[in-house]
């Protein structure tokens, strides 16, 4: 009998950019099964959406729900019962891939994931292989430095206070605000407070249908929809320029 499967998780880039690492296709190409997340209210998953194009067996993915609604007793038992699961195909010889959107380990249920697997099945082969978080990729698009000499990055959850962000603001040069959702309007009106609009970036739903990406926010763009798969990008002084 041969060994166990291997378990996979995968970061697939912030979206169809061919950002796909090259160990990431190999490992879709020959995989058993393919777990592609989705939230329970979208219609699909984001995850495969992003994998658009590229060649690698369809016919393997499964779509499985992902929990993130912040109680952890549901999330802990949600995530020990794939655990349970993904761990049985592994011990039937199956190699198993995990779909993450962005960096398989920022921001990411996968990190949910591998922990159960760690607690069920210590013993089985499992490994994460990182991806192209969706900051870096709206830095690169929109030709926001994310660290000039020693300034002082931070990134974080979007607050629910904005006094929080503020100060959050005041302490560092640059600020990734990722998970903004709904927020998005009161951040804007605070960036406006602030006067920085300017030298801030924004980017939506990268590489997805409706993407929005916006290298300054002077003026202000309409929130509706924006703070959903949304990331900002906070200065709070102008770039440094050399002659």
């Amino acid at each position: 009998m041969s060994g166990p499967g291997v378990f996979t998780g995968l970061g697939v880039g912030p979206g169809p950019y061919g950002l796909l690492p090259v160990a990431a296709l190999e490992v879709l190409q020959h995989a058993d099964l393919i777990y592609a997340p989705r939230s329970r209210v979208s219609d699909g998953s984001v995850a495969l959406a992003a994998l658009a194009g590229l060649d690698f067996p369809r016919d393997r993915v499964r779509e499985v729900e992902f929990l993130m609604d912040g109680d952890d007793d549901r999330i802990g038992a949600h995530y020990a019962a794939l655990a349970r699961e993904v761990a049985a195909h592994q011990r039937a010889g199956r190699n198993v891939a995990y779909l993450t959107i962005g960096d398989a380990m920022t921001y990411s249920t996968l990190g949910y994931l591998v922990a159960a697997l760690a607690r069920e099945a210590p013993g089985l082969p499992r490994r994460v292989l990182p991806g192209v978080t969706s900051y870096a990729a709206a830095a690169a698009l929109t030709g926001f430095s994310l660290g000039e000499g020693k300034e002082r990055v931070l990134i974080v959850p979007c607050p629910e206070e904005m006094d929080e962000l503020r100060a959050d603001i005041q302490r560092n040069d640059v600020v990734v605000l990722m998970k903004v959702g709904r927020r998005l309007g009161a951040v804007l009106q605070l960036l406006t407070e602030l006067e920085i609009l300017p030298h801030c970036a924004l980017a939506h739903r990268l590489g997805l249908d409706g993407e929005v990406v916006r290298a300054g926010l002077d003026p202000a763009p309409d929130p509706g929809r924006l703070g959903y798969l949304s990331v900002l990008l906070i200065r709070k002084a102008p770039p440094r320029r050399f002659s």
